[in-house]
């Protein structure tokens, strides 16, 4: 009974001491304050990207909660001595931090944040013009710390700037030559902003060939001696030079016998392909001697030259000037042209056009005979096509060649069957915009369609269809081609016979093609 009593004592003492020390432990917790002393350390990356770290500090902190300021939607919950990354655009911003205490209270801090970008630096742009288009530039731009660039071409206040990135190219067609200011702004994401402006002159560079056509190329010829060039009317629109406007060198009365013009061209002739240069020359005499020099821009003591003789008077002939074995890196810039070197002016003039370089092989050009053998006539034909270099099957009337061409459409050939001829160069239609083509067909009323194609580009066309009228004998047929541009460098002859009906075998002849007004 003794120890029972005992034993019962000992539980209500610890009873009463417990209650006791819960007692003690609530009246600590109780008398704990909020959390003191909160403030934050934020650091803002300096690379425009708007990133901040926020690390935030206080005493008595279970946990802080951070509110970004920036229209968030979720506040971000954060333990003691951690930090929490943030993303913001430039602007200013009150971060709101919540403490929280271990017994459940808080305290709320706010601190001013201004988010600022830096000016992009190391700004670099690069604009150039696009190879076989003097008229296209092409822009771009880098530098450090920027998000986007906009570039304006300065050709008109009307138009828009355009926007690109880093590693991308913005480009511009100018409707014509002079010299523009090209504006480029490199943004940074923010207010701050780097611009870099340009002047950027647009010409026509002169290159060979030269033709003497371009309305806005600056064919500044210098002259000494007593020459006088100039660019003139063609003197003779003939098979052998179709073109509008060709050079005119006139030697006057008393001239030096040296006297000459000479033009300068943009960049150096590149001989490593071609060491030949062709000439088209028409003079008022046979027998005089036409020295062709050339010379380095800015040396006149670097040059090389050539003498060869006219061989008919009054007509178009193509003179070439070897210079086999010359010295590519002499640099040969300048053009210098004598008319009958060695004897002194007695005011007569020549012409000449269509100075390029050559092979010295004879060239597949307008106007089309079949007769040289020692071209090409290379044809590529489709649809069920087949195109040859064939004798004259009627030496009669219109026609007396020996050969001329053969299309046959074979039984059974699509309605769209027929042959290409490539020209080695373009068709030049500044004088002349019809071409006319003697045609023989077993059947009158049929549709012979001509077609033109830029050589690069198929896409670039233009067709024109003519009936022909008789059968079993040679007629001229004529293709107007009036309007058509220049530009678009027509290089390629198709040739369709019959067209729209499917092939029944026929063969058809054609000889003679060549520009006509």
């Amino acid at each position: 009974m003794k120890n029972i009593k005992l034993l019962f004592s000992t539980i209500l003492l610890t009873f009463i001491l417990g209650c006791s020390d819960d007692d003690n432990s609530i009246g600590f917790i109780d008398d704990v304050s909020s959390p003191t002393n909160i403030s934050a350390l934020m650091t803002i990356t300096q690379d425009n990207s708007g990133l901040v770290t926020i690390r935030p500090n206080g005493e008595g902190v279970t946990q802080y909660s951070i509110n970004f300021g920036d229209n968030t939607a979720a506040e971000t919950i954060v333990a003691p001595g951690g930090t929490v990354d943030h993303i913001y655009t430039e602007g200013l911003y009150t971060v709101t931090i919540t403490a929280m205490g271990i017994n459940g209270l808080e305290s709320v801090y706010t601190q001013p944040l201004e988010v600022t970008f830096v000016q992009p630096t190391n700004f670099t742009v690069d604009i150039s013009t696009q190879i076989g288009n003097p008229y296209q530039v092409n822009v771009t731009a880098s530098a450090d710390y920027e998000t986007f660039f906009e570039v304006s071409f300065g050709e008109s206040a009307e138009d828009e700037p355009v926007a690109f990135n880093q590693g991308q190219t913005a480009s511009h067609t100018y409707s014509a030559i002079g010299t523009y200011q090209v504006t480029v702004i490199a943004y940074s994401g923010g207010a701050a902003t780097s611009v870099i402006t340009e002047s950027v002159m647009i010409f026509d560079p002169v290159l060979l060939p030269l033709t003497f056509e371009s309305s806005t190329l600056n064919y500044a010829f210098g002259d000494f001696g007593g020459a006088t060039t100039t660019v003139a009317d063609n003197p003779l629109v003939s098979g052998e030079n179709v073109s509008a406007k060709v050079a005119k060198l006139t030697k006057s009365a008393g001239a030096d016998t040296w006297a000459g013009g000479t033009i300068a061209l943009d960049e150096p002739i590149d001989f490593s392909s071609m060491q030949k240069i062709s000439m088209k020359v028409y003079s008022p005499t046979a027998g005089v001697i036409i020295k062709f020099k050339l010379e380095n821009l800015n040396d006149a003591s670097i040059a090389t030259e050539v003498d060869v003789p006219t061989t008919v008077a009054n007509q178009w002939e193509t003179l070439v000037f070897d210079f086999t074995g010359v010295n590519n890196s002499n640099n040969y810039q300048r053009i210098a042209i004598f008319y009958d070197f060695g004897n002194v002016g007695t005011g007569a003039s020549m012409y000449f056009d269509d100075v390029m370089q050559t092979s010295g092989e004879p060239q597949l050009v307008l106007p089309v005979t079949f007769e040289n053998s020692d071209l090409n006539y290379s044809f590529t034909d489709f649809g069920g096509a087949f195109s040859v270099v064939a004798n004259n099957p009627d030496q009669s009337g219109i026609n007396a060649s020996l050969k001329v061409g053969s299309f046959t459409k074979g039984n059974g050939a699509e309605t769209w069957a027929g042959s290409v001829l490539a020209l080695d160069q373009p068709i030049n239609f500044s004088a002349l915009q019809k071409i006319k083509m003697k045609v023989w067909s077993p059947q009158s009323g049929i549709t012979v369609l001509l077609k033109l194609e830029n050589a690069s580009d198929a896409s670039i066309f233009i067709e024109v269809p003519v009936t022909t009228t008789v059968s079993n004998q040679w007629e001229e047929l004529t293709f107007d081609l009036t309007g058509i541009n220049n530009n678009n460098n027509y290089q390629n002859l198709v040739l369709f016979f019959d067209f729209d009906n499917p092939g029944n075998g026929a063969t058809y002849y054609f000889d003679d093609i060549q520009l006509s007004n």
